[in-house]
């Protein structure tokens, strides 16, 4: 049962990854790209967290929390340079 979830979920993870990444090449303004970015990369780390589920490995968990980390950082630098503030 808990595998058939994880399956459904990594089914809706990957039609939303494809909707942002829709937004991300189309995106009218920079900012909408910035925004669609931060969602794939949150998207990504999901589908990181399902692979550590359906996988058993903790460790993924802490690749996931690393990319996180640094996609943090990367999102701040980019609307910082949007705003012309860098």
């Amino acid at each position: 049962m808990a595998d058939l979830l994880v399956y459904v979920a990594a089914t809706l993870t990957s039609l939303a990854f494809l909707l942002a990444l829709y937004r991300f090449f189309k995106g009218p303004s920079a900012a909408d790209r910035v925004v669609a970015y931060d969602v794939l990369t949150i998207i990504a780390i999901t589908g990181i967290v399902l692979i550590a589920l359906a996988e058993g490995r903790g460790i993924y968990l802490d690749v996931a929390l690393v990319y996180a980390l640094l996609s943090f950082l990367g999102v701040i630098v980019v609307a910082r340079y949007l705003e012309r503030g860098l």
